[in-house]
């Protein structure tokens, strides 16, 4: 006789944020049977995409990782599995010979699997490095936080959420971003066009919410902060911006006005590919359209071209039309942003990290780290480190040179495979207790499954290594619950806890404002708004919104490469998804977007197999011959094997520029043109 179907509420384990999606998982004697969306989950109302419901194909999946397992030489035959205690004796004595500040950890977007928006794993990693005085780097580097550079010297990291902009605003520019990267956002922008609000996109392709869109504007990769420029150039010029908001809520307008009287929408058409009038239509539709939100791209809009500076230059639009703690104004949701009043415990131990000589967090130099000698040992938790780094060819090379290795993770990988010499088997989202937050939100995720094999959390590695190691009060809970709480322990849950939460059906709201910034008091160095950046001029940044032109190899490698998100995929989870039937069956690899022309001139067709290269390196795609996208550009999905080996590991800011805020900006430019031919 078989037991009683439970049905418990959970999250979904993509990290998809700000679209944080809730599941019901159906166990039956200890086994999962069913995942279905959570019609009662306030962000989702029981929306689950495909990547959602592949999650359920990570369970029982024979691909998984079950046992420890070491090897002696790094080739794809000498794996031997081992138990736990001889995986950690094997790492801590390398972990001695390395010492500590040759030793670094790093954690991905894995370990956040069921604790995304408190980061409690990556806070528990980081509290480790701390007390034990290791490298330790975060990875907000590979994603948003070049874009957070530029929102934060503007003024304008805080979003409005997607409620607010499906009740209160006119117009929405979808600037760099798409319904697949955030799709509980789509329901809300859907809703503002039933009662008339006028939806606009600007991207380098023709996307799927340009298809749902009014007006659709593509421009050029890293072409971004030439536009905005050239708009605030029309709103100025022609005195549609609002002198009162900015009398007194910003500071550096005189200095705006002067810089941008030059940058004529004219101007803007060469460096964008935009026509003139059509820029000036949109500078138009913005200004006499209050309120109006601009919804930003979280990762791609920022790699390449001019990375931080189209943040920059967009987020002072708002600024410029007294859009700032307005109702259905100012930016919307995006990947890492957070509500005004949101917030959670720290317990990084940052006061507590111990004196040595630490490579900073910037891409470029923990490269050059790893290749020279300055780490010897590398914990990776859940990352596929050689396919998130730039310059990927010049990464994999630097950790062939490391005496140590390992990966803890739920399925091998490309980082496992070639370079680790230690894999530790880990939970799955369901066989560990957590806790999410989206924007508005708080939610539980229990456990409801045992682990699997041999299987660990992210806690008890980090408390095993800890306790071999001799570092004291890395864990000081008496349960993962109690550490849970203490990360919860902040005005912006409310102080929950997970008890509370269990008795509200697994949910809390946030204790936010709908409305970023209400009171008009800004996180800059003057409290206002700031066109002109005093913190910016300091470390040898431009000061004012600007535009650099865009460096390309000429002739030779002519195509500028543009990347995104797909449907089907998110960065390289889970063998770059391959690893999930649901999720292989419909991306078979890497597809190259190009246009008729781009491809009649190289003799390509729909679906042929290319070669995608340049002076940095190589990888094999198919070809996707479509009219989509402009001549002169191509595109394809982010965590693609082998992109990175094409795209540049330099640096994009200052040493002393990465320290500005609570987040790591220290990302590479990523940026990469092309040349393809058959394959």
């Amino acid at each position: 006789m078989t037991g009683a179907t439970q049905k418990i509420p959970t999250m979904c384990p993509m990290n998809c944020h700000p679209t944080l999606c809730g599941m019901v998982a159906e166990v039956e004697d200890g086994k999962l049977v069913k995942i279905t969306g959570n019609k009662d989950h306030p962000d989702s109302q029981g929306f689950l995409c495909v990547r959602g419901q592949a999650a359920a194909e990570i369970i029982g999946n024979p691909k998984r990782v079950l046992k420890p397992m070491v090897r002696d030489r790094r080739n794809g035959s000498s794996w031997r599995e081992v138990d736990w205690d001889q995986a950690l004796d094997f790492i801590t004595s390398r972990l001695r010979i390395a010492g500590r500040e040759r030793t670094a950890i790093w954690g991905g977007h894995g370990i956040l699997a069921n604790n995304y928006g408190l980061a409690s794993s990556g806070q528990l990693l980081a509290r480790f490095a701390n007390l034990y005085g290791c490298q330790s780097w975060v990875p907000a580097m590979i994603c948003w936080g070049m874009g957070g550079f530029g929102l934060g010297l503007t003024g304008a990291l805080e979003v409005n959420t997607k409620e607010d902009i499906s009740a209160n605003s006119n117009l929405i520019i979808m600037w760099g971003a798409n319904f697949h990267s955030q799709p509980n956002t789509t329901r809300h922008v859907r809703a503002a066009q039933k009662r008339g609000a006028k939806l606009v996109t600007i991207d380098v392709r023709r996307t799927e919410v340009a298809a749902k869109s009014d007006v659709a504007f593509l421009l050029k990769p890293g072409s971004d902060a030439a536009l905005a420029l050239a708009m605030m150039h029309v709103i100025i010029a022609e005195d549609l911006a609002d002198a009162d908001f900015i009398a007194q809520h910003t500071i550096g307008f005189t200095e705006l006005r002067d810089h941008v009287a030059a940058l004529t929408p004219k101007w803007a058409a060469a460096e964008t590919g935009i026509p003139a009038d059509r820029i000036t239509a949109l500078a138009h539709d913005y200004a006499n359209s209050q309120p109006a939100a601009i919804i930003m791209g979280g990762s791609s809009i920022h790699k390449g071209a001019n990375a931080w500076q189209s943040a920059r230059a967009i987020s002072c639009l708002p600024a410029l039309v007294g859009g700032y703690g307005v109702a259905g104004s100012g930016l919307g949701e995006r990947h890492g942003a957070r509500a005004h009043g949101a917030g959670f415990q720290s317990i990084t131990a940052d006061d507590q990290r111990k004196p040595g000589t630490y490579v900073p967090s910037q891409m470029s130099e923990i490269t050059k780290s790893l290749d020279d000698g300055r780490v010897k040992a590398l914990l990776l938790f859940g990352s596929n480190f050689i396919s998130s780094f730039a310059d990927a060819t010049r990464v994999g090379g630097a950790l062939n040179k490391l005496d140590l290795v390992v990966c803890h993770d739920l399925f091998m990988n490309e980082t496992a495979r070639r370079h680790a010499d230690v894999v530790l088997p880990a939970t799955a989202w369901l066989e560990d207790l957590g806790c999410k937050a989206t924007h508005t939100h708080v939610y539980l995720a229990e456990k409801v499954l045992n682990p699997a094999g041999e299987t660990r959390p992210v806690q008890d590695v980090v408390r095993d290594l800890a306790n071999r190691l001799d570092v004291d009060d890395v864990y000081p809970w008496s349960s993962h619950e109690e550490m849970l709480d203490t990360v919860l322990d902040h005005p912006g849950t409310g102080y929950a806890t997970i008890a509370d939460l269990r008795k509200n059906g697994g949910i809390a709201p946030m204790n936010v404002s709908h409305v970023a910034y209400p009171n008009h008091a800004f996180a800059t160095p003057s409290g206002k708004i700031e066109f002109y950046s005093e913190r910016a001029r300091s470390v040898g940044l431009p000061p004012l919104p600007s535009h650099s032109d865009i460096v390309t190899d000429g002739n030779a490698y002519p195509l500028a490469l543009g990347t995104g998100r797909t449907l089907t995929q998110f960065h390289a989870f889970y063998d770059h998804g391959q690893a999930l039937p649901l999720l292989a069956k419909r991306d078979l690899g890497g597809i190259l977007w190009l246009s008729p022309a781009d491809a009649m001139a190289r003799g390509l067709g729909d679906g042929d197999a290319i070669r995608v290269f340049n002076h940095r390196g190589a990888f094999d795609a198919k070809a996707h011959v479509t009219d989509q996208i402009p001549s002169g550009v191509v595109w394809m999905r982010d965590g693609v094997a082998g992109l990175n080996n094409v795209t540049s590991g330099d640096k994009v800011l200052p040493d002393n520029a990465l320290n500005f805020f609570y987040f790591t900006v220290g990302s590479a430019k990523f940026a990469a043109n092309v040349e393809v031919t058959k394959g």
